[in-house]
């Protein structure tokens, strides 16, 4: 973070962040952040890795600023973390001290890993902290962020500054924002990709930093208008709750865009938010460890900004190849491997870093299928290992969503499989609708009609009120699962014996 320190040092009277606390100048936040560092100096030596509690909150940026000073690395731990979390991102980044608040703190027994050295810092935070690991461990890592797990233990991804600088300037050139511009961080945090676009970008750029610490959409719709924010980053369900939440028609007509990614995406339901939120959504396709690797434009049209990914950031490469990693024509899907300047330098383990697994020719398979027009807009149709598998056929999760989300009165669907003793798995559809519900027999005429093949219609429907959502604001196809399973045993209580 050694540049980024340099940035702000030139600028210190600027307002840089506004939080649940009020409006922080730069000279604050780099005081409190020289004297962290300094307390952890003491303790660790140069170099330290730091495990913090990530909020969205000036202490945060602070964090930032401790490491860059040390010339050390910051890692990022949700607040929502469990005790064997926490323990689990100890044994992978063998920090060298971990800041939490008090009540995270004692829940994760912090003191039994490091000792407890000292019970105010950033205004009352906990401090436990030994001699260092050797220095320079991580490469050129700053940063490492948790994944979010949806599939088991998190990994720590680690970033170098510059990548996070290439992705940041790529983002600020694709969305044309200006010097001093305010951006808005409604997402925790505690990532690669959100301490990136949410804290590194508006630093970076000279502008306000505008937190939301707890999600609410109509309060984060509230804080973006009234600090007349130029852009900000979420997820779908984010985007789409904005929308829904909104008071007044218009209201983020500031915001030169809304930079949409992280979950499954409909035009339609796209284009109604945006609408009645007053600005240009702008989907994007990255990863934690390949930052935001592609982008639409403010000036596409509304085909280009809400029915594709946009195009790769300029100097990364993204391909579709086959089983046989052979590079596939343009309006071929494949899976998709990228190569460019914010490639992460690898995941933690046992405190060093595990280069990444590439290919020859140095791309990174992202686990995703894409496809390629021959015009150069990507199009994600979902994840190679996104499949209900009944009775022995593969049914793509996106297709029958995409299908489904078509129908006018649905804002959100997710796709899961459900149990079943003879055919393995069946096909069951969570919605949330506008309006009256949607029942199975109306969803089977949609489907129908759309042209969707009759073994690939779900065959459970349930309305709910809102998608299950991990700690970071995406959708858990995990916690989504579950809930369609309990729900299809309410009405059916034997069905898991097969029907």
């Amino acid at each position: 973070m050694k540049e980024l320190v340099a940035d702000l040092r030139a600028r210190p009277d600027a307002v840089a962040v506004i939080d649940q606390y009020g409006s922080h100048r730069l000279s604050e936040i780099l005081a409190a952040g020289e004297d962290l560092a300094a307390r952890l100096e003491r303790v660790t030596g140069p170099g330290a890795t730091l495990l913090l509690q990530a909020d969205n909150t000036w202490r945060t940026v602070a964090g930032m600023v401790a490491a860059g000073q040390l010339g050390g690395t910051l890692a990022l731990i949700n607040r929502h973390s469990t005790r064997q979390e926490f323990e689990a991102a100890c044994e992978d980044i063998v920090p060298d001290a971990v800041i939490a608040e008090p009540s995270c703190f004692q829940a994760w027994d912090a003191a039994s890993y490091r000792p407890e050295i000292d019970a105010d810092v950033l205004g009352g935070w906990r401090f436990a902290g030994a001699e260092g690991q050797p220095a320079g461990r991580w490469g050129d890592g700053v940063v490492i962020g948790l994944t979010s797990g949806s599939t088991g233990r998190a990994k720590g991804v680690v970033q170098s500054e510059g990548a996070l600088r290439y992705a940041c300037q790529a983002t600020i050139d694709a969305v044309g924002l200006g010097a001093g511009d305010a951006v808005g961080a409604m997402v925790p945090l505690s990532s690669a990709a959100a301490i990136c676009f949410g804290a590194y970008l508006p630093l970076m750029l000279g502008g306000r930093m505008v937190l939301l610490d707890q999600w609410e959409p109509a309060e984060a719709v509230r804080l973006l208008a009234e600090h007349r924010a130029r852009w900000t980053m979420c997820v779908p369900t984010m985007a789409l709750q904005m929308g829904a939440a909104a008071p007044e028609e218009g209201m983020l007509t500031s915001l030169r865009a809304l930079t949409v990614g992280g979950g499954p995406m409909d035009a339609g339901a796209l284009g109604r938010a945006e609408r009645r939120l007053g600005t240009r959504f702008l989907r994007v396709f990255g990863m934690s460890e390949c930052l935001g690797h592609t982008t639409s434009l403010p000036g596409d049209v509304e085909e280009i900004r809400l029915g594709t990914d946009g195009i790769p950031f300029a100097g990364t490469v993204l391909r579709a190849v086959d089983e046989a990693g052979n590079p596939l024509p343009a309006g071929e899907t494949g899976r998709a491997q990228v190569r460019g300047p914010s490639l992460f330098t690898g995941y933690a383990r046992a405190g060093t870093v595990v280069r990444p697994e590439l290919t020859p020719d140095g791309f990174l398979p992202t686990g995703d299928l894409i496809e390629i027009s021959p015009e150069g807009p990507v199009s994600v149709k979902g994840r190679e290992k996104d499949i209900i598998i009944r009775g022995g056929r593969n049914i793509d999760i996106a297709e029958v969503e995409h299908a489904v989300a078509r129908h006018p009165r649905v804002e959100q669907v997710c796709v899961v499989p459900v149990p079943d003793t003879i055919l393995g798995e069946r096909v069951a559809a969570l919605v949330v609708t506008s309006g009256e519900s949607l029942d199975l027999a109306e969803l089977r005429e949609h489907l129908a009609a759309e042209g969707l093949m009759k073994g690939k219609w779900p065959e459970y429907v349930f309305g709910v009120e809102s998608l299950p959502q991990n700690r970071v604001g995406k959708l858990s196809r995990r916690d989504a699962a579950e809930l369609a399973a309990k729900l299809r045993e309410s009405h059916e209580p034997n069905a898991t014996s097969g029907r």
